[in-house]
């Protein structure tokens, strides 16, 4: 099963992976988790010329080499754990060309379409969680995380103008839109807790038979924990 983590900077999904995979491997699954760009060795030398905040670039140089790393990405990680039966959880995937460079940059979405289809081979996700928030409370989040690691927690893309986020924003939820069965909308201001428990229970609803029953076990697990935490819940 292949789980694509969507989001605008700040909406948390990269925390809600890391919760969700350390619950699966908990369960005996077995769990890949990559990122874009960045997933393969290719993608980390990639991923660093694309988020320098101190380099300028323009949109058809940023495209492509999002397009080099996702080609290699898929290719060298996530099609052969896929084909040995491993569930892949990947922060990042096509839906964020067609809302950054597509809805934000305003790069044609047909053309990008196209150039996806050729560097994925067709490769889709089964599932997209989709992490939704107001912007002024995701640039508050990424100025929280500045504020703690520095320029180390700090990228070109976090330093875009707000109306950039604004218009990545509106790319995902039109995505959402326009692929219901695929993309699952979650919102991105619940606790940590309640977030997760929300992927859980759409992975869940998304998986074969014995991933749906594992994956039940473990949700009542988190559910009971959940209730234990809200005063006067029982």
């Amino acid at each position: 099963m292949f789980v694509t983590f969507e989001g605008m900077e700040g909406s948390g999904k990269s925390t809600a992976l890391a919760g969700v995979a350390e619950r699966l491997e908990a369960m005996g699954m077995d769990v890949v988790c990559t990122r874009e760009p960045g997933g393969s060795e290719l993608g980390r030398t990639v991923r660093t010329l694309l988020l320098d905040a101190k380099r300028s670039m323009v949109p058809e140089a940023e495209l492509f080499l999002f397009l080099a790393d996702r080609a290699q990405h898929v290719a060298e990680v996530i099609r052969p754990a896929l084909a040995r039966g491993a569930m892949v959880l990947c922060d990042r995937f096509t839906d964020s060309t067609l809302a950054y460079q597509g809805h934000a940059r305003k790069l044609d979405l047909q053309v990008l379409a196209s150039f996806n289809q050729a560097a994925t081979g067709g490769l889709e996700p089964d599932l997209t969680l989709l992490f939704d928030l107001p912007v002024e409370e995701g640039l508050r989040r990424v100025e929280e995380r500045r504020a703690q690691l520095g320029d180390e927690g700090y990228d070109r893309l976090d330093a875009e103008k707000r109306a950039f986020h604004e218009a990545v924003r509106a790319g995902f939820r039109f995505i959402a839109e326009q692929a219901p069965s695929r993309v699952c909308v979650l919102d991105a201001t619940l606790s940590k807790e309640e977030v997760l428990c929300a992927c859980l229970e759409a992975i869940q609803a998304r998986g074969s038979t014995g991933e749906g029953e594992v994956l039940s076990s473990g949700l009542n697990s988190l559910r009971t924990l959940l209730q234990a935490s809200v005063p006067g819940e029982k």
